[in-house]
């Protein structure tokens, strides 16, 4: 995957992640929807459950608008779990354990996730980039971005 900074109008990179349940989860498995996919540093701490939280009460309206969210973090699918249960989050979170994917997202720096969002397009194109944001912009931006 490459690292180098991310463009409006470029391909997402695409990649297949476990997810909170254990299954392998892929990008491009999205194509025909729109996809906002959020990178976040830590289940159950603040800012993460203010953007989750966040997400789960606009999912409606971005259910409606044919668009679907991917949270990641580098948590394990366990916590992830918790998380989502405490929470009643209805979208699918991601384990990043090695940080590959936010490293080619931009999204990761040594010390950890930066707080960041993209949307994709219908055909896995990149429509809204969002790095170094605060959990209540990320989400007004993401939904915005999708027709919210």
């Amino acid at each position: 995957m490459s690292t180098q900074p991310l463009a409006i109008g470029a391909d997402a990179p695409d990649f297949t992640l476990p997810s909170d349940t254990g299954k392998a989860v892929r990008l491009s498995d999205f194509r025909g929807k729109r996809v906002i996919l959020y990178f976040y540093p830590k289940d159950d701490t603040t800012g993460c459950t203010t953007q989750a939280c966040g997400f789960r009460d606009h999912y409606p309206k971005i259910l409606e608008r044919n668009a679907v969210v991917l949270g990641v973090s580098p948590d394990s699918a366990e916590s992830h779990r918790k998380f989502k249960t405490k929470y009643d989050l209805p979208f699918v979170l991601l384990v990043d354990a090695d940080h590959r994917v936010a490293q080619a997202y931009g999204a990761w720096s040594g010390p950890g996730m930066i707080r960041s969002h993209f949307v994709i397009d219908e055909k896995g194109v990149l429509a809204d980039i969002q790095v170094h944001i605060s959990p209540a912009d990320s989400v007004d931006r993401a939904v915005k971005a999708v027709g919210g």
